[in-house]
């Protein structure tokens, strides 16, 4: 009996260190992002949004440690596609998101059956070129850029937004995609709390001259956050 109770109690141990173990991986902060699309099929998006909400109650069950933002797009060709993406993250952490089959077979059960992906994709946080920490302020707008650059300008697109750095205002997040479409490809994020914010400052939108011309297309469009098809957001400003 005593042999049986210390290998139970050794056992319960090695899986409480294991799980503390994966716990500390999981909230490992680092610059690492993941930001993916979806496309609600036509008709649907009400049935969509209602699985999408299930399914972020499936992430708080799991005690999930990261944060899910979610946005619809508000302003551009994918008008009414939905973005969700998660910051702040290290490699190791990106290694150990939380019940990955779980995830999946709820995904399966209350998405899947209302949109389609269209995108998921790993990207960097470039802070030389930034304002802010990598991980944006949840305000009620959010203006997306992505920028297509010509194969091998990265070095010299970079080094012109890093002079322009200091003349930057407001908070400003750019990320140079790892994995997940065509490179070199950057998106950039400004959080802003309405749309007259985003108009005020359109000379803060454009690119310098010089950064303009090694790209090959630049996209822009405008979100709304929905905190409701969100996760752990730090704070939600009106």
């Amino acid at each position: 009996m005593k042999r049986r109770s210390l290998l139970i109690a050794g056992t319960l141990f090695f899986l409480t260190a294991g799980y503390a173990t994966r716990a500390a991986a999981q909230s490992e902060k680092g610059p690492y992002a993941r930001i993916a699309v979806l496309r609600p099929h036509d008709g649907d998006t009400v049935d969509f949004e209602a699985g999408y909400i299930r399914h972020l109650e499936w992430h708080r069950q799991a005690k999930d440690s990261w944060t899910w933002y979610g946005w619809t797009v508000w302003a551009g060709d994918r008008q009414r596609w939905f973005i969700y993406a998660t910051f702040g993250h290290s490699a190791a952490s990106l290694n150990t998101p939380v019940s990955p089959a779980e995830d999946e077979r709820d995904n399966i059960s209350n998405v899947t059956p209302h949109a389609q992906f269209e995108g998921n994709a790993l990207y960097e946080f470039v802070a030389a070129l930034s304002t802010g920490d990598g991980v944006p302020q949840p305000t009620p707008r959010l203006e997306f850029t992505t920028v297509e650059l010509a194969p091998g300008s990265e070095n010299e697109f970079e080094a012109t937004l890093a002079a322009e750095q200091p003349k930057l205002q407001g908070e400003t997040l750019w990320f140079r995609m790892i994995a997940g479409g065509d490179v070199p490809r950057y998106v950039r994020l400004r959080p802003r709390p309405n749309l007259s914010a985003i108009i005020e400052s359109n000379a803060q939108q454009a690119l310098p001259e010089k950064a303009n011309r090694l790209t090959s297309k630049i996209t822009i469009e405008i979100l709304t956050l929905r905190p409701t098809m969100s996760y752990g957001l730090p704070q939600t400003i009106p």
